[in-house]
């Protein structure tokens, strides 16, 4: 499954790219993350708690930065087991273009795999589920980054 699409923050970008390295706020904008903690400057171990469907499980994975362009962008690549809910493992390219001094553009292309009792609850599920979670996530993380918008 692959996702790409943009979102306009009104934030500059500096600011932009600082909240997208602060695991703190990651946490808060992150759909069911339960903890988000640095395990260097570029990994991240992450407890999060989704619902797919019928499905709820607590993933339990890793977060690596790679591909590092600061302040314009990385890739971002994780993996996570769900006990018997099974695992999801995906990235994203991140790529963060300046409007103006004080609007950024955030370009992401995502992609992901899953296997598990996730993998058997169809396509067209698995596919809203994503895209919900991202366009949470990125709801979320502009509120955050720019408060008062």
């Amino acid at each position: 499954m692959q996702m790409n699409d943009s979102r306009r923050i009104p934030a500059a970008k500096a600011t932009v790219w600082a909240a997208l390295n602060d695991p703190d706020i990651l946490r808060r904008c992150i759909p069911g993350c339960q903890s988000l903690e640095m395990a260097s400057p570029t990994e991240m171990t992450a407890t999060v708690v989704l619902k797919v469907g019928p499905v709820k499980a607590t993933f339990g994975g890793k977060v690596t930065l790679t591909d590092i362009d600061a302040p314009n962008g990385y890739r971002i690549v994780g993996e996570g087991a769900g006990g018997v809910a099974g695992f999801a493992k995906g990235g994203a390219k991140v790529r963060l273009e300046e409007e103006s001094p004080g609007v950024t553009i955030l370009h992401y292309e995502a992609d992901a795999q899953i296997g598990g009792k996730l993998a058997q609850l169809g396509a067209r599920l698995i596919d809203s589920t994503s895209r919900k979670l991202a366009a949470n996530f990125f709801e979320n993380f502009a509120a955050v980054v720019a408060p008062s918008s």
